[in-house]
């Protein structure tokens, strides 16, 4: 997931100078009014909305200044527990309308005693400036992702440096300043513009990390904190990608295996190894000839990669694979990943943020031979997508800032945390919430065993769902003798398409919103 350019001299210099943030709590956030108005949608009619501008160096308080969207769902209750700061992760993904999901997921008597905010980080969304490098850079047909040969290694390089180049060329001024530690005193000055002394937090995926560094940065700021599908923050960035690699493998294998016990739905075989050769013998195929004139090996990737986030999506992946596979059909194919992969002006947005935040956040390699050894050792016992996440960070080989130096997030002084982590989550391994328990002391975890999905609270599961409930409506977590303070059954797994059982996992479920919301890719 990272890449980086060498020739902008003069951009490096320029982020070198740059007093870089640290997670060491700085000057206070100046206090600015927030105005909020109506923009309530069908699906979150009482949704509002505001704009706060913060600094661009929070080390030079009455520097250049940039703008954050925010949203809010009101308390309805006589007596309120503050505000409830909500993030879906990215970096790069838009919070707006993540906080009206969150109110109306609540119970009501829970969400109705907090003033749920959404924000835009900067660079994202409806904040100003945000970001697009390079309009159209997932435009179909990419190379393919796994480099059999020296001109396709060539071509994904030149696509992941120019990438670096633009956005460094665009944003030289912004880039310096586009990091977690950055948008943690942001979140900071949210707090004080709201005139909260403390804040409540719900964090998904990179959110986690988010919310464990504010924690770090202000740890007397923190009343009611949870985090949902943690990062491992021993392993940011490089490393954290290498096992994510893994991971991903691991619930492609198991989405095949779905496949082959519903043969008689996709007719596919019944043994999952033989469903596996199909699925590489298709991306094969679709490098030689792509479905449509779109989709080429790397965007089956891209297609197939939503499924090691939600298994709600199975079902629809499974119909196009088999469509394409047994009837020579590649419609639904080209249908699948204009629904889960296509990339709009949004997603350009999206990336471009996550690129910056991470290449700035952490120190990548910048010598490409490491990169080429450690995805060629990597893809021989985990071929899905190792590659391709490769190139989505490339680059970070080539980045025009300097990078930072994570901040430990070891945190003794907290309230009680509440973690939650499904033991088979892709996007962020079980390991990241297993070394955010033991790092955050007094901290609770709560374990959806057998899970998969990433991001399992609010979307479905109502054992999780009442320990968030909980927390959220007096501040108690649950409490256990060994490394797990809790377990919850997974929710059940989807049936084909055309069956009963596959109405309450369709791609408007609680589960799919939320996916949505979070995106894909931690």
């Amino acid at each position: 997931m990272k890449k980086r350019t060498v020739a902008l001299c003069g951009i490096a210099a320029l982020a070198a100078s740059a007093l870089a943030p640290t997670a060491t709590a700085g000057p206070g956030p100046r206090v600015a009014a927030v105005t909020w108005k109506k923009c309530g949608t069908k699906e979150y009619p009482t949704l509002q909305c505001a704009s706060l501008r913060v600094p661009l160096d929070h080390a030079r308080v009455r520097g250049p200044e940039i703008t954050l969207a925010l949203s809010r769902v009101p308390h309805t209750a006589k007596t309120s527990q503050g505000p409830l700061l909500v993030n879906p992760g990215g970096p790069g993904g838009s919070g707006l309308t993540l906080a009206g999901f969150v109110a109306a997921g609540l119970p009501k008597a829970v969400a109705a005693q907090y003033d749920v905010i959404g924000f835009d980080p900067r660079g994202v969304g409806k904040s100003k400036p945000a970001l697009d490098c390079v309009p159209g850079h997932f435009k179909p047909v990419r190379p393919q992702s796994v480099p059999r040969t020296e001109a396709v290694e060539r071509a994904n390089l030149k696509r992941a440096e120019g990438f670096a180049r633009a956005c460094g060329k665009k944003y030289a001024a912004l880039l310096p300043y586009l990091d977690t530690v950055s948008a943690v005193r942001d979140m900071d000055a949210i707090r004080a513009a709201l005139g909260a002394k403390q804040l409540n937090y719900l964090g998904y995926s990179y959110g986690t990390y988010l919310g464990a560094v504010y924690a770090k940065s202000y740890p007397d700021r923190v009343r009611r904190f949870a985090l949902d599908s943690v990062v491992d923050p021993t392993g940011v960035w490089y490393e954290d990608n290498l096992r994510q690699d893994v991971a991903f493998n691991e619930r492609h294998r198991a989405f095949l295996a779905w496949v082959a016990k519903h043969d008689a739905a996709y007719k596919l075989g019944k043994d999952p190894a033989k469903v596996e050769r199909q699925w590489y013998a298709m991306r094969e195929a679709l490098a030689k000839k792509p479905a449509g004139k779109k989709v080429g090996a790397g965007e089956l990737e891209d297609t197939f990669l939503p499924g090691g986030y939600y298994d709600g999506y199975w079902p629809f992946l499974a119909d196009a694979f088999s469509a394409y596979v047994k009837e020579k059909d590649p419609a639904p194919l080209v249908e699948a990943y204009d629904t889960f992969a296509a990339i709009d002006a949004e997603g350009d947005n999206g990336y471009s943020v996550y690129s910056a935040v991470q290449c700035r956040d952490a120190r990548w390699p910048r010598d490409w031979r490491r990169w080429r050894a450690d995805q060629a050792r990597t893809h021989e016992k985990a071929p899905f997508s190792t590659w391709n996440n490769a190139w989505y960070n490339a680059p970070c080989a080539f980045w025009p800032t300097r990078m930072l130096t994570p901040p430990d997030v070891t945190n003794l002084t907290l309230p009680p945390v509440l973690l939650f982590q499904a033991t088979d989550d892709a996007a962020t391994p079980y390991q990241g919430g297993a070394t955010m328990h033991r790092l955050l002391r007094g901290s609770s975890l709560v374990v959806e065993q057998g899970g998969g999905n990433h991001g399992v609270t609010l979307s479905g599961n109502a054992c999780l769902d009442k320990h968030l409930a909980t927390y959220l409506a007096s501040g108690k977590v649950p409490r256990g003798s060994g490394d797990v303070d809790a377990v919850c059954k997974k929710q059940p797994d989807p049936k084909p398409l055309g069956s009963k059982a596959a109405t309450p996992r369709a791609p408007r479920s609680k589960g799919a919103v939320l996916h949505g919301m979070l995106g894909f890719r931690a």
